[in-house]
């Protein structure tokens, strides 16, 4: 990407994969806007950090994904506070079981919402901005969207549209701008963690080729190369999974 400092606005940064995200391309000289919707106070703090470390470099904006005309002013406020917007990453995302007989309105607007329709609504307000800047969208996707998860089928569902999203985005928006996501395996557990007990862990580390969880810095490192590194990529998925994928 050839800019000076590029502006990235990065959704759900203001902890866990997101905040290490937003690190990342900060410090490879980004300035980063960061997305939160509860998480204020983490999400000043690492502004304020990043401040400090070079004067008006980050920004934090509230929004709620679900709210579709909310994406606009997002946006907007992104453009005017830095004049540009180079790249967006779909990063926020809600992750909780809904088993069938279980669903209802309220799992599928927050599951759908954060995974899918935010980001819908994201790229399509940051759509004219990025094409002028020539810049790129990275989704945050899941192996599961392709080989479902039991017990999770309305958020695999809503991250297999968002895998859908990406290619057809990429067709929609080239050749100005790029489309591309990265789906992670086991990276960091979930904070629910007793989806996830000791036993559990085990196993979906043995199913592992390189048998060990992956850390949230190799999602960064590779949204990292999606944005600066990779100008002939667009309409691709990314697994970083240690090669879990690759015998589900």
């Amino acid at each position: 990407m050839n800019v000076a400092d590029p502006v990235v606005l990065i959704t759900g940064a203001a902890r866990r994969v997101g905040a290490e995200i937003a690190r990342t391309l900060h410090a490879a000289g980004a300035r980063v806007v960061l997305h939160y919707r509860a998480s204020a106070k983490e999400a000043e703090a690492l502004v304020a950090d990043f401040n400090a470390r070079r004067e008006n470099s980050a920004l934090a904006e509230r929004h709620d994904l679900r709210d579709s005309a909310g994406a606009a002013r997002l946006v907007k406020a992104v453009v005017a506070h830095y004049g540009r917007l180079d790249a967006l990453v779909n990063n926020a995302s809600s992750f909780f079981q809904t088993p069938i007989g279980t669903i209802d309105e309220t799992a599928w607007d927050d599951l759908v919402g954060s995974n899918l329709k935010g980001p819908l609504f994201l790229s399509q307000a940051a759509a004219p901005h990025l094409a002028q800047a020539h810049g790129c969208i990275v989704n945050i996707t899941d192996i599961h969207a392709e080989r479902p998860l039991k017990g999770y089928p309305l958020y695999c569902a809503a991250k297999a549209g968002l895998l859908g999203l990406t290619r057809a985005l990429a067709l929609e928006l080239g050749p100005q701008v790029r489309v591309n996501a990265v789906a992670p395996g086991a990276i960091e557990w979930p904070e629910n963690a007793t989806d996830f007990p000791p036993e559990a862990q085990a196993a979906i580390i043995e199913h592992t080729l390189l048998k060990r969880v992956g850390s949230p810095r190799d999602i960064a490192r590779t949204v990292k190369f999606l944005i600066f590194d990779a100008p002939y990529i667009t309409g691709q998925v990314i697994n970083v999974d240690g090669g879990r994928s690759a015998h589900l």
